[in-house]
């Protein structure tokens, strides 16, 4: 089985921002992984937002910040 990422998805997931909050408008990337782990402890927001700060604390436990920011430094917004 062929694992293929979906870019539109990536696309989205590097230049989303924080809507609310202490780190409001701050891409997701950047958040402290701290302030992710409280999310997964807490719930995380329903829809698009919950996905997305989920995938993005799946990315930072996994090593893979660097790829969101080539994402964003060769497909800026």
């Amino acid at each position: 089985m062929e694992i293929r990422p979906d870019k539109a998805k990536l696309l989205e997931l590097a230049h989303y921002k924080m809507p609310f909050g202490k780190y409001k408008d701050r891409y997701l990337v950047d958040l402290p992984l701290a302030y992710l782990v409280w999310f997964r402890r807490k719930g995380f927001p329903r829809g698009t937002l919950g996905e997305h700060l989920n995938t993005m604390l799946d990315v930072k436990d996994n090593g893979l910040e660097p790829l969101i920011r080539q994402i964003q430094k060769e497909f800026p917004k």
